[in-house]
Formats: C-alpha cells, sequence, structure tokens
C-alpha cells in the first residue's frame, strides 16, 4: 500500500513537466496591484494561480478580478491572428496582407479626403509607451488631428478642473501613505470598496487613527456603510451641495484667511459669491437634510487635517468640471493642500488612466502634458520628432465629438486601440451607426468586442501578461509592468502593430524601436520640462525603487510625493478659486411625467469597464452574469416591480431590459444600472449625448427614465 502511493505521488509529479512564474501587475483598475500568475503544465493541461506581491501601493493585496485576470489572457476566444472581413464573416489573413491593406486604405482616404480623414481612438488601458506612441503615430505618422482615447469619459472633469485650480493634474496631490493621517475624509461620488477595493485598508487605517469619513453618493454602497455620515445626494446637485458646504464653512467663520490670502487668487468674488447664496436653497436643491450638511462642514473645516476625493459620481455629469472645481474650493478655503495629510484625490478607474492622458492621446495634449495649443510645445516637440512645427496638426475633437464627425463624414476611417465604444460611450446606438458608415475600419484588440465586430479588419494585441511596459497607477507612482510571457498565436505588442503599420506607410525613420524600454526613453525625453516630467524615471531605477511619483525631472530626484507644499503650478503660484452657481447645471434631463425617475451609472467588483475581459472569466462572470436595476422598495411596490423580474427601462434615446433588485440603500427617486453590458443590457443607449463644454465629460450619472415589467414577446 505505502509503496503503491509512492509510486501515485512519483507519476503525479512526472505529469508537472513545468512550472513558470510570470511577474506581472493587475490589468484593472488603477490600484495596479502587483501579482505572480503562475503557469503549471502536465501532460494534457495547463492550471493557473495567482498570489500578491509586495510593493509600496497595494502592499501584496488582490481583490477578486486581479486573482482571476489570467483567465481572459489564456482564454480560447483570443484573437490570434488578423482577421479580414469578407461577406460578412471574419477570415484569417497574414500580417503582410493585413499591413498592406491598411496601406492602401489609409493612404487612398487621406488623398481624397485630406489628412483628417483617418481618425485614431485610443484607451486608458494601455501602457504609457503605446499612449505616447499613439499620439506620435497620429500626428506624425498618419498627420490627422482626430485623436482622443476612452478616458474622456472617465477623468476629464478631473483632470481640467486640476489643471484649472493648481496648474496641475495627477491623481492625487499626496501618496496614499499619507491617507490615514487625514483626520477627516469626504469621498464624494466615488465606491471605492467595489471599484478600487485594495485602496480600502488605507481608509479602515484612517478610521482607526480616528478620521471622521463623509461619503457623498445617492446610495448607500459599501463605501458608504464605512462612513460616519452619509450625505445621500440628489443625482446631479454635487454643485448645489459643494455650495451648501461652503456656505456653513463662510457662515461659521471657518475660513482658512491666511492660506487663502497666502496661497489663492479669486478671493473677492468668491466672498461675494457666498455671501450671496441661500444655505437652505442649496440644502433643498441638493435635497440633503440641512443639519446633516452643517455637520459635515464643520467637521471637515475644524479638522487639522484632510482630504477630499472625487470620482466618477460627481465628475461624470455635464457639469463635472466646476463640481470638481466646487469640492477644490472646499480643500482651499480650508488650506486643506500641500501638507502631510491634506490633500485631493481624483480616484483614476482605468488601470492607466493616469498615465494616458498625460502623454498626448487626448486631442489636445503633446507629450509631458503639453499643450498642442501653444507654440513652445508645439516646437519643442516638433524639434524632438524631428518634423517641422507647421507640420503637426492642431486641437481635435474629443471621443463621443468624433462620433459626430464619423456621421458629418468628416471622419471616414478610424483606428480604435484597446476600445469597445459602442459600449461605453453615451447614445449608444448612434456611435453604432458612425462606426458602420466608416469606409475602412481597423480595431487592435484581444477579442471580437461589440466594436470589433463592426470592423473592416482585426489585429491581434498581446495581452497584459506578455507587453511589458510602464504604467501610473493612482497616486501617480510610474511602475513596470513586466512581461515576460511569449505573446500567444500571431499577436503583436501594441507599440510594434504602431510601429509596422507606420513602415509601410513610408514613416519608419520616426518609429525605429525595437523594444517597449526604448519607446519609453523617447518618451521621457518628450516628456522633459513639461507637467508631467519623467525624464528622471528609467526602468532600472522603477525595478530598484518599486515606482517612482512624477514629476521625477532628473535622475537623482527622489520623485515628488507630495505636490503643492510651497506653490501651485499656476503662472504665479496661486491657485484659483472658482464661483460656481447653483444653477451651473448645464443641459442635464429633468425627471418629468413621462421619465419620473433618475438613472445613475457604475461599476461592480467583479466586472471592468465594458466587460470584455472579465465577461470571459468563469469565475468573474459567475458573480454577476446579467445586469441589474438597483431600486428601493417602495418605489418598486409604486411600479409593481417585484424582486428579480425582468424590467424595461426607457429613456427618449432607447430601452433596455435588466433584472431587478430592491435595496433600501438608495433613494427613492433613483435606479442604478451598472454600464458592464452590452446589447439589449447596455445601459449606455439611455444616456443623454450632451458634453460638459469644459472637458467633453458625458452626463452618464443623470439621465430621466421611466420603467415597467418587462411583457416578453413570443412572437
Amino acid at each position: 500500500m505505502k509503496h503503491s502511493m509512492l509510486n501515485y505521488y512519483r507519476e503525479k509529479q512526472r505529469q508537472v513537466e513545468s512550472e513558470t512564474i510570470y511577474n506581472t501587475q493587475c490589468p484593472f483598475c488603477s490600484m495596479q496591484c502587483k501579482k505572480q500568475v503562475i503557469e503549471q503544465k502536465y501532460v494534457k493541461r495547463k492550471s493557473y494561480l495567482t498570489k500578491g506581491v509586495d510593493n509600496p501601493t497595494t502592499h501584496g493585496r488582490l481583490c477578486i478580478k486581479g486573482m482571476n485576470a489570467y483567465q481572459h489572457a489564456v482564454h480560447k476566444d483570443r484573437v490570434l491572428e488578423p482577421l479580414h472581413k469578407q461577406n460578412g464573416e471574419f477570415v484569417p489573413i497574414s500580417w503582410e496582407k493585413a499591413l498592406e491593406m491598411i496601406r492602401e486604405q489609409f493612404t487612398a482616404i487621406q488623398a481624397a479626403h485630406g489628412k483628417d480623414a483617418v481618425g485614431v481612438y485610443g484607451s486608458g488601458s494601455i501602457t504609457n509607451e503605446e499612449a505616447y506612441l499613439l499620439g506620435k503615430f497620429a500626428r506624425v505618422g498618419l498627420q490627422t488631428k482626430y485623436i482622443d482615447y476612452n478616458g474622456r469619459f472617465c477623468m476629464a472633469s478631473a483632470a481640467t478642473a486640476g489643471n484649472a485650480v493648481f496648474g496641475l493634474d495627477r491623481g492625487l496631490t499626496n501618496s496614499l501613505s499619507e491617507i490615514p493621517k487625514a483626520k477627516c475624509i469626504i469621498l464624494a461620488g466615488t465606491n471605492l470598496a467595489e471599484c478600487q477595493p485594495t485602496i480600502m485598508p488605507y481608509f479602515e487605517e484612517a478610521r482607526k487613527n480616528g478620521s471622521y469619513i463623509i461619503v457623498i453618493d445617492p446610495r448607500e454602497t459599501e463605501t458608504a456603510k464605512m462612513a460616519d455620515l452619509h450625505l445621500k445626494v440628489k443625482p446631479g446637485k454635487d454643485a448645489a451641495l459643494a455650495n451648501a458646504l461652503l456656505k456653513v464653512i463662510e457662515k461659521e467663520g471657518l475660513i482658512n484667511e491666511s492660506f487663502v490670502k497666502e496661497r489663492t487668487n479669486g478671493w473677492e468674488e468668491m466672498k461675494a459669491h457666498l455671501t450671496s447664496l441661500n444655505l437652505e436653497e442649496a440644502a433643498a436643491l441638493a435635497s440633503v437634510p440641512l443639519k446633516d450638511i452643517e455637520l459635515a462642514a464643520k467637521a471637515f473645516a475644524k479638522a487639522p487635517t484632510g482630504m477630499i476625493f472625487t470620482a466618477r459620481g460627481v465628475e461624470q455629469q455635464t457639469d463635472g468640471h466646476m463640481a470638481v472645481r466646487n469640492f477644490l474650493n472646499l480643500l482651499l478655503l480650508t488650506g486643506k493642500i500641500g501638507q502631510e495629510g491634506s490633500g485631493y484625490g481624483a480616484v483614476t478607474g482605468q488601470s492607466n488612466g493616469q498615465g494616458g492622458r498625460e502623454h498626448g492621446q487626448k486631442a489636445d495634449q503633446l507629450p509631458g502634458y503639453r499643450s498642442i495649443t501653444k507654440k513652445e510645445d508645439r516646437d519643442y516637440v516638433a524639434g524632438m520628432w524631428g518634423v517641422k512645427e507647421e507640420d503637426l496638426p492642431g486641437k481635435g475633437v474629443s471621443a463621443y465629438e468624433m462620433m459626430e464627425k464619423v456621421h458629418e463624414r468628416e471622419i471616414r476611417s478610424m483606428l480604435l486601440m484597446c476600445s469597445n465604444p459602442i459600449v461605453s460611450t453615451p447614445n449608444a446606438s448612434f456611435v453604432k451607426e458612425a462606426l458602420a458608415s466608416l469606409d475602412f475600419f481597423v480595431a487592435i484588440d484581444l477579442f471580437i468586442s461589440e466594436t470589433a465586430q463592426m470592423a473592416d479588419l482585426i489585429l491581434p494585441a498581446s495581452s497584459y501578461l506578455e507587453d511589458e511596459g510602464t504604467m501610473t497607477n493612482v497616486e501617480g507612482r510610474v511602475t513596470l509592468r513586466e512581461a515576460n510571457k511569449k505573446p500567444e498565436g500571431k499577436s503583436r505588442h501594441d507599440w510594434q502593430i504602431l510601429c509596422d503599420i507606420a513602415k509601410v506607410l513610408g514613416k519608419e525613420e520616426y518609429f525605429p524601436f525595437t523594444s517597449a524600454e526604448e519607446v519609453f526613453n523617447e518618451l521621457r525625453t518628450a516628456s522633459k520640462g513639461g507637467r508631467a516630467d519623467y525624464y528622471g524615471i528609467t526602468y532600472d531605477r522603477i525595478r530598484e525603487e518599486q515606482g517612482i511619483l512624477w514629476p521625477c525631472p532628473s535622475l537623482d530626484h527622489k520623485g515628488t510625493h507630495r505636490l503643492f507644499e510651497e506653490s501651485f503650478a499656476t503662472a504665479d503660484g496661486k491657485a484659483v478659486l472658482s464661483v460656481v452657481s447653483n444653477d451651473a447645471e448645464l443641459k442635464k434631463e429633468a425627471v418629468s411625467e413621462d421619465y419620473p425617475l433618475y438613472l445613475t451609472t457604475g461599476r461592480i467588483m467583479s466586472h471592468y469597464l465594458t466587460g470584455v475581459q472579465t465577461r470571459k472569466s468563469t469565475n468573474l462572470a459567475a458573480h454577476f452574469y446579467e445586469s441589474f436595476m438597483e431600486i428601493h422598495p417602495e418605489t418598486a411596490g409604486e411600479y409593481g416591480i417585484p424582486e428579480n423580474e425582468l424590467v424595461e427601462i426607457q429613456s427618449k434615446r432607447g430601452t433596455i431590459v435588466v433584472r431587478s433588485r430592491i435595496s433600501e440603500h438608495i433613494r427613492k427617486d433613483t435606479i442604478f444600472v451598472p454600464f458592464h453590458w452590452a446589447e439589449d443590457q447596455n445601459v449606455n443607449m439611455l444616456v443623454p449625448k450632451d458634453l460638459d463644454p469644459n472637458c467633453g465629460m458625458p452626463g452618464y450619472k443623470v439621465s430621466a427614465v421611466k420603467i415597467r415589467r418587462h411583457e416578453p414577446s413570443f412572437v
């Protein structure tokens, strides 16, 4: 018996032919958790294990998405060779044929309709190297002004607000390690417990240290359950709520007058604005009890240190830019920035949402957060790239506006990288019509997503386990994603694909790269002297120091852990106070007799963005295999909606069908639907097309809708 058992274990050991460890980091949220994926090869199969790796940001923590992210990277449905659509079906072709097709089509379209007839649509999930190269490819390889990316729908409001108020936009003005030192924390429109779970221990430690935590959200989320005070704001009324908080601080004499005088501009206008504000009216607009507003304002103002975090709940609105600026007013008037335990955090959503907006993917930006409209910035970048300044295109338009340009036939062809706009953009049916009208559409992706399905040509990209490069996490720390797994099939790295296309277009001299590190070294120089200065960061330094917070202008610079200690990044070193009126809520849908409920959207823990990757994971899909509507029990009773029933939600733009979930944790006038599903469960089909005039952000968080039980048709 003993002998037979020994033989059994020896046989098992022989079956494990090899074990390979892939050092990497999670491809999903902006925490960028470090991890190892361990591949065990047996005679007839492979298995995978995942474990967290210690690092300065998450200290080895992983959430459910990070534990299971390997599943999409090894999924059988991955695109592993170029696919050409022929008679409505995708047919494999060689890379040589695919690249020649691109050369022929892009060249002919631009010759007939101008350089801007080809648009480029990027992503906040690609590496810094690829984001940089995509911007360079658009402006040098194609010489088109039309480039933007899906991060426009994530961080645009906070980014433009940070630049306008502070002169600089970095996710956090402090490092994450300072959160436990904040004695009062405001979390406005962010459900960190589900969106960035591995950040939560910082706030839990802050609570243990006596921090008073305030959550602003229409729903009682898992994050709100942690709070000492929950302000259940009416959807779309965040700017009015901030005004009410400011009025209390002014009324109670809690303004830090020395800080305001020495370090801000605009106080006289702000003072007149606060004097004219009616506190009761602002509280009524926000639909939050006045006593709670007073409690929150006094707690924040009187605390010796404090931090404010905003995310999509505040930002994804047509006045998101100004709403964020009003919360920044709260920081400035209380002097809670530029010191230990005090500052601002714009909670980045996508894995590289921070780095993705710093180096040229946005319509108005050049590398290093330089402006494409400033002559000195254009001169520097053009000189570095070896092109004439006048040959660089000008400013384009935001991501959604690019789809309008497609409808207008100004854009006739598009190169899309790692994005799924048919699901992620507002007015989604309009976007689908636009993409269907393109003369030639190329998608670079891991899978045939809902958007890639519309393409004429799909190019296979490598996965996060295979694609080395840097990412910039939520706190502005530049990390290095190692990737020692060989690309599957005939897939190529995104940066390689761009170099390949540039070569067939005759622009090879501008794209001579043979590694991601070579691209990064050019990025470093391109960013030198810019607001997002990476010049002092190298791959070797990142490996040695486990990431570096920018700006880092020289090789002997330690990185910047805390911004604005002595001055802001504006011309005169002072921050800008901003008057935000209660009626500044532009183009927001109001509820009516026909559409009596507010619809707001958001994430759930087990899925990411449009779900293209997470829905390929059986472990993640098992948690939520379909979308749902969260509704208050009294509202459900009023409309005859039982628990776990299919419900139709209708706006002026369309109808979706989801399953009901009754919860007392949401306002009675509001329903919530997550945005990770497509087709008949794509909530973005219901969202208006109106945009924030300052930053191009759609108003995802406020739509007027009506609901009813779904009556299935059997015709």
